[in-house]
């Protein structure tokens, strides 16, 4: 049985070679948008792993002036009470009797401290959650550059003082910075550390979402007691978390 064999010649016409430079101009430029993306991740990262490594000194730089501010007020005076009245005698290695002076001057609200790359930045509280990891100096005032930096000072009192001490930060999914803030409990504690060292425990006692406009969580009614608000972004910036702590006696 002779087979007939039919072959059907493809006329390439214009348009179909229009549409396919279409096609592969598009797919060109799929995978050019996803290496761009792609990149500007790797390149965020690489910024905020940079930024973390800049609180983190700040952090460890003010840590270890306290400590040498202890030890040299620990090696050099002495706290005695004289009628009730606290005053430093001051060691001066002399035979007569030790020099009295009356300790009046206010504690300083902020520390400044200047990185490696000679940027000075002015901390003003040390905030830790211990049980999110969160442990970060407070930046004193609050601007674009200094959020990538760490978290910043947004309105209130000097920290551990009567009023709402409000701190602001990002919130990245790495965890860096308020990232895991959403997971924070009523109940969970967070501590804030001021520059004399002092540290005062906080209790969150309620958590919410609000409009990016919204600004009454940071009122100062707070019936002269000591409370901390941690405000961050959610919904990928369309709303805020706001997280409400008082003082725990």
């Amino acid at each position: 049985m002779n087979q007939i064999l039919v072959t059907q010649k493809l006329y390439i016409t214009p348009e179909l070679r229009r549409k396919k430079k279409m096609y592969k101009f598009q797919f060109f430029l799929s995978v050019l948008l996803v290496c761009l993306l792609f990149s500007y991740y790797i390149y965020a990262e690489y910024d905020r792993s940079k930024s973390e490594e800049v609180s983190k000194e700040i952090l460890e730089g003010i840590s270890m002036t306290a400590n040498n501010e202890i030890y040299n007020e620990q090696k050099d005076t002495t706290i005695k009470e004289y009628d009730g009245m606290i005053v430093v005698a001051i060691e001066d290695n002399q035979e007569d009797d030790n020099q009295i002076i009356e300790s009046n001057t206010p504690a300083q609200s902020t520390v400044e401290y200047t990185t490696e790359n000679g940027i000075k930045y002015s901390v003003e509280a040390i905030l830790n959650i211990p049980k999110l990891g969160i442990n970060y100096p407070v930046i004193s005032e609050w601007s674009e550059e200094l959020l990538k930096i760490s978290v910043n000072k947004y309105w209130g009192p000097k920290p551990n003082e009567v009023g709402n001490y409000c701190i602001v930060g990002h919130n990245y999914k790495s965890g860096k910075m308020f990232g895991n803030l959403p997971a924070i409990a009523n109940g969970d504690i967070i501590e804030l550390t001021d520059t004399s060292g002092k540290t005062l425990k906080y209790a969150v006692y309620d958590r919410y979402v609000i409009e990016p406009t919204d600004t009454s969580c940071t009122s100062q009614m707070t019936g002269g007691k000591k409370e901390l608000t941690l405000i961050t972004c959610k919904e990928y910036g369309q709303k805020r978390l706001a997280v409400k702590a008082r003082e725990v006696k």
